[in-house]
């Protein structure tokens, strides 16, 4: 009974220690956030703020104007669905914004980023080779296609210069972008024929290759035959 008596004490003695230290603990605490009150409720005030501020931008700014740049561009994008890239570009009509308006407008919302890209693919086919270039740069490229059209286009305009070198880097970014059964293969084929116009067969015969190998039944396919047979030699 006696050494049950001492275990008891022993186990009594250990659970006021650690009462004492969660106390001390506590107390110890308490008087850090006391010492640093004003801190500590400056942080938590600020962190409310940051959120608040994103709830706004999110909820009462971003959305709203993304909306109103989506219906502001409706009658440019049928424009250039139609190949009228000069109406598109500044005067669709019926009152709606030009694809040049959106971009100014509703900066920093996606509708204005895909407006560069449709302003960028109108210059080019009017001819207008600089500002194509300027609007495509300032397009942000995401997803599967608009990589490889922004890419495509460019390497189009540089070649419209003349500048030969920066049109196969554009079409070689093209073709690597992505693997679409159209597109890929229709600037693979741009990337060969330039090559092999600017001497370099060996680039020309990867192209046209990989035309053969991944894209059998595309339109280029039926054409690379002799081509291949030209760069080979």
């Amino acid at each position: 009974m006696a050494k049950r008596h001492n275990n008891t004490g022993e186990t009594d003695s250990r659970s006021e220690e650690a009462i004492v230290n969660v106390v001390e603990s506590k107390a110890t605490l308490q008087d850090k956030f006391e010492k640093n009150r004003g801190m500590v409720l400056g942080l938590i005030a600020g962190l409310f703020l940051l959120v608040g501020c994103f709830i706004i931008y999110k909820y009462v700014i971003k959305d709203p104007k993304e909306q109103q740049a989506k219906a502001a561009i409706y009658k440019a994008e049928q424009q250039f669905a139609q190949d009228s890239f000069a109406l598109a570009l500044e005067n669709p009509g019926g009152g709606f914004e030009g694809l040049l308006d959106v971009i100014s407008n509703y900066s920093g919302t996606k509708t204005a980023n895909l407006a560069k890209l449709y302003a960028g693919v109108s210059y080019l086919n009017l001819g207008r080779y600089d500002e194509a270039i300027s609007h495509l740069n300032s397009h942000s490229a995401g997803g599967s296609f608009s990589p490889i059209i922004k890419n495509g286009n460019l390497g189009d305009a540089y070649s419209e210069k003349g500048d030969f070198g920066q049109a196969i880097s554009f079409y070689s970014k093209a073709a690597s972008a992505g693997n679409d059964d159209l597109l890929t293969p229709y600037y693979l084929y741009k990337l060969g024929l330039l090559s092999k116009r600017n001497g370099d067969n060996g680039k020309a015969l990867t192209s046209f290759n990989r035309i053969k190998t991944d894209f059998p039944d595309s339109e280029e396919a039926t054409k690379i035959a002799s081509l291949i047979s030209a760069v080979s030699k």
